[in-house]
């Protein structure tokens, strides 16, 4: 007989024989108990749960040549809901009151950690409205907001709001996270954040997955991108990135980055991008410069392009003095798909050379990271449902009058 039943017992008065003395004693001890089990699920509610566990960016990255390559770094930011969340830490989440705010984001990105994976991001939209705030113990402040709008051809967007501020607007944060679908097909996820810290370091950031149907080839693409910016509020310093790939589902893989940096007197830029067109044939190229306010310049760039074996690289160095002395050296090779290699080049000292040698070629005619990768780690994306489509009701599809432009190259 459980405690329940118990207390029904004595509460109608039922007699106080020796087995009923038992029972009332098992009671009281059942109801310590649970009521003990209240209190410390209570205090546990007062201690913060630890967030140690650092997402980690783990990305395929190809080579770039000569260019830099994006780095497997820590993402500075923590999910809001990890996906490895202990059945300790589960039970603390139960007894949490619902007006808890959102764990503050108040850190920049970091540089050349390129395209996050959608897991690194832990989004997890809330199926109903919302909008509420509060103020922490601090004195900080906080707010949580979601909905969902609606359009013609079956558009949808649900979207989550959240951020917070210093009790002395120091430091403030907003984060977005939203997924959007229609009927033709076309999904996408996205964040965008921004926000500023006590130190006067300020940044924005957004990242995008999205799924469609190309228009000219009708095979489905899956397409990713990122942009970050921050500046630093102690010093003239701050950097932008632009990242992008592209896959189709015949193995068509576009890949690039626009980057920019200053660090007081110091700038400096870089452009990379990859071209595969499922073929074999591959084009790859970098090309990057820098330069200070009392006028030095130097830069480097190359070029590859292969097919079956056959195809030809190419790159400049250069420099530029102060007083605009230039010096610079080009190279370039041809490669037969024999196992000779045709090498020359010269610079503005005098150097040349001009040879034919033994050597075989090498270079990579498909991505490190394709498109049976990315499917993989896009099932969030791949999982967003619809809006149902009435009977009779038919997506519009429109298409443009031309293909989409070729990205920018070194001239």
């Amino acid at each position: 007989m459980g405690a329940s039943s118990a207390v029904s017992l004595v509460r109608f008065g039922v007699g106080t024989s020796n087995h009923e003395l038992r029972l009332k004693k098992w009671t009281r001890r059942l109801l310590w108990l649970d009521t003990r089990k209240q209190f410390r699920c209570c205090a546990d509610m007062l201690a913060p749960i630890r967030q140690s566990e650092e997402r980690r960016f783990e990305q395929k990255t190809s080579a770039h040549g000569a260019g830099i390559k994006p780095s497997s770094s820590a993402m500075p930011f923590a999910s809001p809901k990890s996906r490895f969340v202990s059945k300790q830490e589960k039970f603390y989440l139960r007894c949490t009151p619902r007006l808890t705010g959102p764990q503050s984001r108040d850190t920049p990105p970091k540089r050349d950690t390129g395209i996050a994976n959608e897991k690194d991001w832990g989004i997890d939209l809330l199926n109903e409205n919302v909008n509420e705030s509060g103020i922490n113990e601090d004195g900080s402040t906080w707010f949580r907001e979601s909905g969902q709008d609606l359009g013609e051809n079956g558009y949808r967007c649900r979207w989550t709001r959240m951020g917070g501020r210093s009790h002395d607007a120091s430091s403030e944060w907003t984060e977005t996270w939203w997924e959007k679908s229609d009927w033709t097909g076309y999904k996408e996820l996205g964040v965008e954040k921004s926000g500023k810290n006590a130190e006067g370091d300020s940044w924005w950031e957004t990242w995008q997955e999205v799924l469609h149907q190309d228009e000219w080839s009708n095979l489905a693409r899956i397409e990713r991108s990122a942009q970050k910016q921050a500046k630093s509020g102690t010093e003239n310093a701050g950097w932008y990135e632009k990242w992008w790939e592209k896959y189709d589902a015949k193995g068509w893989t576009e890949k690039g980055a626009h980057k920019y940096g200053r660090l007081n007197e110091q700038s400096w830029w870089e452009k990379w991008g990859e071209h595969y067109d499922g073929r074999g044939s591959v084009l790859k190229w970098t090309d990057k410069w820098a330069e200070t306010e009392l006028g030095t310049k130097w830069g480097d760039k190359w070029e590859e392009k292969f097919f079956s074996g056959i195809g030809s690289r190419q790159g400049e160095t250069w420099h530029v003095s102060p007083n605009s002395d230039r010096w610079s050296r080009t190279w370039g090779e041809e490669h037969f798909g024999n196992g000779k290699v045709h090498k020359y080049g010269k610079s503005t000292t005098g150097e040349s050379w001009d040879i034919v040698v033994d050597e075989e070629t090498y270079y990579e005619a498909e991505p490190h990271y394709g498109w049976a990768d990315v499917v993989g780690d896009s099932t969030q994306l791949l999982s967003i449902q619809p809006r149902e489509r009435p009977p009779g009701v038919y997506p519009n599809l429109e298409f443009g009058p031309s293909p989409p432009p070729e990205p920018d190259q070194p001239q």
